[in-house]
């Protein structure tokens, strides 16, 4: 038998979704296949890998295709999937994972399973390191949805399905909605939820964008536009931070999770940012939004990208429920992050600054800003007055004695005194004020004890 020519052999590849998904990621032309004829049993891999070109930069990716044996994880797959994370960490280029496939190949057993844990040690390895992001644009079920979720950010297809255990195995019948993107968004799983591929394929392009190749490099938007928005006291989270950065250059990440608090990228003046505000429904922070923006600041400071804090908070939402559920586990994770990260960080205080919310995450930034008419204070100035001054309480002082503890105690002008507040700033001055923090701090440096890690709260 004749041997098959090179072209004869690219010809006999199948056609398949996953092929298209990979191709529509990358800039024309740009997409190179790595292992393309690594196959299992005489036939194709169920996984196709390569690099490629976003907007100019290189990135590596892979595109699981359920068309082969269900797009099921075996020896070829893993091969080629070590490989690709080999290659992104040795040049320093971010990761995509396009996940699509029903499982192990369960007919490799052992093998199946060495497989997977090859797998989940490299992306394990490269996290921190470079970006990854996973995109769940069908099924993706069991050890595949564990490593898909150890990527910094999930982008989810709302058809998809993502799960540790299929629903309709479970024993637990009680929730309606388990395994859909829907309950991923929810549940703080998936970052952004697209309505389909292309869609969300630009959403990872959007990312991609705006982050840096590796943990070494900065990053910028390269599609920097000048903000001429006014910034205002009453603009609330989502307003006030497109109000801030860069025009058109802000992502809202895990938007449907914890909803006290808002958490995204973008950029101003070119560099990239993280934005956290706390105020998104002025509801005090529960152990999902503590958990949120605790995930998101770790992020940021493992690539050293600023993170820019508008605190505006009551405090830590205090209830039975809450504190059953182990509430406090977040807040103290909230404070630890914080108080580690060395990457820039600056707090601009716009109204309220109460409580545990104020002392997890001001003391730790770098600078803090603060508009005349914040108030800071250790408890909510009521309660703060019935224990500071209960006896004088007559039943008609109440409101004029808590108007007295804001315009001192609480004043921002009390705290700039003591030098908790670095500057005071007006509304019309808060783009300048937070680019003059940033480029103040841009040289940073912080020597920290020698250790493994932080011990984080989990």
């Amino acid at each position: 038998m004749a041997r098959k020519t090179l072209a004869e052999m690219e010809q006999a590849l199948p056609e398949s979704k996953a092929r298209e998904r990979i191709e529509q990621l990358f800039d024309a032309d740009s997409f190179v296949e790595t292992g393309k004829f690594v196959g299992s049993d005489g036939g194709t891999a169920s996984v196709i890998t390569g690099y490629g070109l976003v907007d100019g930069a290189t990135v590596y990716a892979f595109s699981q295709d359920i068309t082969v044996k269900g797009g099921a994880m075996n020896k070829a797959a893993a091969l080629k999937l070590s490989k690709l994370y080999s290659m992104a960490v040795k040049n320093g280029c971010p990761v995509v994972g396009i996940y699509d496939s029903k499982g192990g190949d369960m007919t490799e057993g052992s093998v199946m399973l060495d497989s997977y844990a090859y797998i989940t040690k490299s992306a394990a390895r490269l996290s921190g390191v470079v970006p990854q992001i996973s995109y769940i644009a069908g099924l993706c079920a069991g050890t595949a949805a564990m490593i898909a979720c150890m990527a910094d950010f999930v982008v989810v297809n709302e058809k998809s399905e993502f799960f540790m255990t299929a629903p309709f195995v479970s024993s637990d019948d009680t929730f309606n909605g388990a395994g859909t993107a829907a309950n991923a968004a929810k549940a703080g799983v998936a970052a952004i939820t697209a309505k389909d591929d292309k869609a969300a394929l630009e959403e990872v392009k959007k990312l991609l964008r705006i982050l840096p190749s590796n943990n070494l490099e900065l990053s910028g938007n390269d599609y920097y536009a000048e903000n001429d928005a006014a910034v205002t006291a009453d603009l609330k989270a989502d307003a006030m931070v497109r109000a801030v950065a860069d025009k058109s250059s802000v992502i809202e990440l895990y938007k449907d999770f914890g909803t006290s608090a808002y958490t995204a990228l973008g950029s101003i003046s070119w560099k990239t940012a993280g934005f956290v505000a706390t105020d998104k429904s002025g509801e005090k922070l529960s152990a999902a939004d503590c958990a949120k923006i605790a995930k998101f600041v770790s992020f940021c400071d493992a690539f050293s990208i600023p993170v820019i804090t508008v605190l505006d908070s009551e405090g830590i939402g205090g209830t039975q429920a809450a504190e059953l559920a182990g509430s406090v586990r977040d807040a103290a994770k909230l404070a630890q992050v914080y108080a580690s990260a060395t990457t820039v960080k600056i707090t601009l205080v716009t109204d309220k600054a109460y409580g545990s919310a104020y002392c997890a995450i001001a003391p730790a930034s770098d600078m803090v800003l603060a508009y005349e008419n914040s108030v800071i204070s250790a408890a909510d100035p009521k309660a703060a007055v019935i224990f500071l001054r209960g006896d004088e309480l007559d039943g008609t002082n109440e409101t004029a004695l808590i108007s007295e503890y804001k315009d001192n105690e609480a004043s921002v002008f009390t705290l700039a005194a003591s030098g908790s507040v670095d500057r005071i700033i007006d509304p019309d001055d808060t783009r300048s004020a937070v680019l003059s923090a940033l480029d103040a701090f841009e040289g940073k440096r912080v020597h920290t004890p020698q250790r493994k890690h932080i011990n984080f709260v989990y």
